[in-house]
């Protein structure tokens, strides 16, 4: 049986209000254990708590904030080495929900931020190279997610994404099948590697350019903490352009939690019915329909009522 890993969401942000965190919660648990818990071979539950102080021992925070810079954003290491994320806040759940989901999925598949897997570099003649595990960076675009509990999430990609040559016909090599190649890079996302021989890390980024372009970045630096870290550092503020939810094509994410919001209202109404039934209480009124005021006694019920006093 695996390990449970155990994740805290809170919220130091009047953007992400309770209601929400909890909603956002709900749909992250459903993304780890029905989507990512299979194919990576991992088991995690996702709690949603009022405050830091709140949180048990053993739980891995991931805190939103309104005071986050882009180079803050991202999963650092507490003085124990266990992992906590730091989230901008947002005015709208979309905006936000998008990178709990991402650095969820990255923190529960590569705690550490420096797990690595071999294969054949995306440049032709470099030979075997050391990838960088970071499962949603190559397709974190807003455009490319989907849809938990009507909440958006990411797409993250498969160990097949790693495999030799090229694409085999029935391998999903994303969640969502966006991604159709090994190390295929997707407009907004990016792949990090390091060249065993002279040391380098490179890059394949597709940021601002009609294609994926690479770059080398240099050897890692000793004080950036992760590989990770160091890396979220060079591409946050083309992350946070990435995860910009007014580029989802509503055809392609599904419905929003707006436009879900009379399905989720009939369905809590047939419960308060049930309910009521239940208890032997007078029916609730439909959606949007008001409680009726309590009647009020008659002038002469009223005399009446004085007169016995």
């Amino acid at each position: 049986m695996a390990l449970v890993r155990h994740v805290a969401l809170v919220s130091e942000s009047n953007n992400a209000k309770m209601d929400d965190l909890l909603r956002v919660s709900a749909a992250l648990q459903k993304q780890a254990t029905r989507d990512l818990g299979p194919i990576w071979e991992i088991s995690a539950t996702v709690d949603a708590f009022a405050k830091l102080e709140d949180v048990p021992d053993g739980y891995w925070p991931m805190i939103i904030r309104d005071d986050i810079g882009v180079d803050a954003a991202g999963i650092h290491k507490d003085p124990d080495g266990q992992p906590f994320a730091l989230i901008s806040a947002a005015a709208t759940v979309d905006q936000w929900s998008l990178t709990a989901s991402h650095e969820m999925c990255e923190m529960l598949v590569d705690p550490s931020g420096d797990r690595q897997a071999t294969g054949d570099s995306p440049i032709p003649g470099q030979g075997r190279v050391s990838f960088l595990v970071e499962v949603c960076d190559p397709s974190e675009g807003a455009d490319f997610a989907y849809r938990s509990n009507t909440i958006l999430v990411s797409d993250f990609y498969t160990p097949h994404y790693f495999d030799p040559g090229g694409t085999t016909p029935g391998v999903r090599y994303s969640f969502t099948g966006n991604i159709t190649q090994p190390r295929e890079v997707l407009r907004g996302g990016y792949l990090s590697w390091k060249n065993a021989v002279t040391g380098d890390w490179w890059q394949k980024i597709w940021f601002d350019t009609d294609q994926p372009t690479t770059r080398n970045i240099g050897p890692r630096d000793a004080t950036s903490g992760s590989m990770r870290m160091y890396i979220d550092r060079l591409t946050g503020k083309n992350t946070a352009k990435a995860l910009d939810p007014s580029k989802i094509d509503p055809k392609r994410t599904g419905m929003t939690c707006a436009q879900a919001q009379k399905s989720l209202t009939g369905t809590a109404h047939m419960w308060r019915q049930q309910i009521s039934t239940i208890l032997g209480q007078p029916e609730p009124p439909p959606p949007g329909v008001a409680k009726p005021a309590p009647k009020s006694a008659s002038p002469r019920k009223k005399a009446a009522r004085k007169k016995k006093a």
